[in-house]
């Protein structure tokens, strides 16, 4: 018998994060996947800002954004009736390399530690995978399958064997069992929860079955007699689809709408060849890597994600449709979430009740997110495209120009996405001390900063080049902002009375002193407490009860 605290039970993005969450708190796991090993096709195509600083956070950040495009590789999304024929609208987005020099140039909406950075699913998940495999007590079995599991009420008995048979199965008693096992989620259907939301929605393009192609040309290049970009997408009658450079040289990620009464499910290379040409608008030279369906249209959230001992995160969780890229990042945020608070009832710091505030927090998220991802998918796949969009002359002059301003306008509601990325909030949870300000409106495009608890705190460049967010690290952070002017005792009891406050509790909180100036009017108190998940969980100018701030933050008051 395995006797661990967490059973982990899928080996995709949020499920590696979870064990990366873990693992850096002293908090053993094992994660079982029944794939032989990380994802061989492309799948997610973008990371967030948001999950880029949780990457930085855990130290990979740099190792993240030095894989997929090269450096020098445009990030543009672009709009196209073929891809070789008219462009139609463009978002120009800085390169790998661009992106690391003008984040610290940037203030508003885009006032963060990191930058989005457009990278291959299957890049990412291997760089996750070895980070959480180098912690101690962090056991990774690709290629093992669960093949059954019991809530036992103090604890969750599985049974996991090899995917192929080799060994017998292996009984494991785990405190709490996490299925992060995608949208056919074992763990969820044995749980009986389903999904709800809105799901069948029937579009020109991101609505409905698709047919994936995962290919090699040294050719896609050449062909296109435009800028490059990073995503190609094509409007036109015939076919609707997308294009993703995986490594900016020879590897693309397609995605085709499919038409009805097409018997996608039997198509073969050569069919995924047909496909290529039909939206390039010539042929070219290609290498099949494998083809699939999928269905579009989802906005759906599990009905609980969380019963018992076990809980769910990523697309077990939730299924986007996967305009703005929303699926894997909520996923991550999701563990992120969810992973202090294993590894706090772990260590004795929180008791058990903490992790129902994880589905308290969490659930309204993946319903926002969802709905965002729908807005999107409405907003580009409804458009209808037309055959005039690729005749010569007025007439499809004129219906180029009327795409062009619907699509111009799509492509910066979609992908420069700021209010989606920062602005997710915790208001309403339990956990969260309110201070009675109310929070700024929820924009997908539009990210107010704001110290308002429930949020991601303000970033801010330090004078020394360091990152505000570098100085907070994995666990409790009290930020401590000095006055210009003033007097700093009650400052300074409030900082002892907390601090005091979280030992009696076993966390040991990092204070975090700066007298920069900017900072105390950018967090408006001088007291800020951060979560470990970097959530402003209470701020002041003093705190008048520190044992029961710390106890309400930790779930003791639930």
């Amino acid at each position: 018998m395995i006797d661990i605290p967490v059973l982990i039970v899928g080996g995709g993005p949020s499920g590696l994060m979870l064990a990366n969450e873990l693992g850096a708190r002293q908090t053993p796991c094992l994660l079982v996947d029944a794939k032989p090993s990380t994802a061989f096709n492309p799948q997610a195509n973008a990371t967030q800002a948001r999950t880029m600083e949780h990457y930085r956070r855990h130290g990979f950040a740099q190792e993240i954004r030095a894989l997929g495009l090269p450096s020098d590789h445009p990030t543009d999304i672009a709009y196209f009736t073929r891809l070789s024929q008219y462009e139609l609208a463009r978002l120009s987005l800085p390169t790998a390399a661009q992106a690391v020099s003008n984040i610290r140039n940037m203030s508003g909406s885009w006032s963060a530690a990191e930058l989005p950075h457009r990278i291959s699913q299957k890049y990412v998940e291997p760089v996750m995978r070895r980070h959480a495999a180098q912690w101690p007590g962090v056991d990774i079995r690709f290629g093992w399958t669960l093949k059954r599991f019991e809530d036992q009420g103090t604890h969750v008995e599985a049974w996991i064997h090899p995917t192929d048979g080799s060994q017998p199965e292996v009984q494991v008693r785990a405190r709490h069992l996490v299925g992060a096992d995608g949208p056919r989620s074992a763990v969820r259907h044995q749980l009986g929860i389903g999904y709800e939301g809105a799901t069948g929605m029937k579009r020109g393009y991101m609505g409905g079955q698709m047919f994936a192609v995962y290919f090699r040309s040294p050719e896609v290049y050449a062909r296109i007699p435009h800028s490059r970009a990073w995503m190609y997408v094509a409007v036109n009658a015939e076919r609707r689809a997308l294009l993703a450079s995986v490594d900016g040289v020879s590897e693309f990620a397609f995605h085709a709408a499919i038409h009805e009464g097409e018997p996608a499910d039997d198509w073969t290379a050569e069919d995924a060849r047909r496909i290529v040409h039909q939206v390039m608008g010539c042929e070219i030279a290609m290498e099949v890597l494998s083809v699939q369906t999928w269905t579009a249209g989802h906005a759906l959230v599990a009905q609980a994600l969380a019963r018992g001992r076990v809980s769910l995160i990523g697309d077990a969780a939730h299924l986007f449709t996967p305009t703005g890229g929303l699926g894997y990042n909520t996923g991550v945020e999701d563990a992120v979430n969810l992973g202090w608070k294993l590894a706090a009832v772990h260590h004795g710091q929180a008791p058990e009740a903490l992790l129902g505030t994880y589905a308290t927090e969490r659930k309204p998220i993946a319903q926002r997110n969802t709905g965002y991802s729908r807005q999107f998918a409405d907003s580009v796949g409804l458009y209808p495209a037309t055959e005039v969009l690729e005749e010569d002359g007025p007439a499809g002059e004129a219906e180029r120009a009327k795409a062009s301003a619907h699509l111009n306008a799509h492509v910066r509601l979609e992908f420069n996405i700021p209010g989606v990325t920062f602005g997710g909030r915790y208001d309403g949870s339990p956990l969260v001390v309110s201070d009675g300000t109310p929070p700024p409106p929820d924009h997908p495009n539009v990210y107010q900063p704001t110290a308002t608890p429930g949020g991601r705190p303000p970033h801010a460049w330090l004078a020394d080049g360091a990152s505000l967010f570098d100085r907070l690290g994995m666990g409790w952070s009290l930020l401590v902002l000095s006055p210009p002017q003033g007097p700093t005792e009650p400052v300074d009891r409030s900082v002892m009375a907390l601090q005091a406050a979280a030992m009696a509790r076993g966390v040991e909180l990092k204070v975090v002193r700066f007298d920069e100036p900017g900072l105390l009017a950018l967090y408006e108190a001088p007291l800020t407490l951060i979560r470990p998940d970097h959530i402003v969980a209470w701020r002041g100018q003093q705190v008048h009860n520190a044992t029961h701030v710390i106890d309400q933050v930790l779930g003791w008051q639930l």
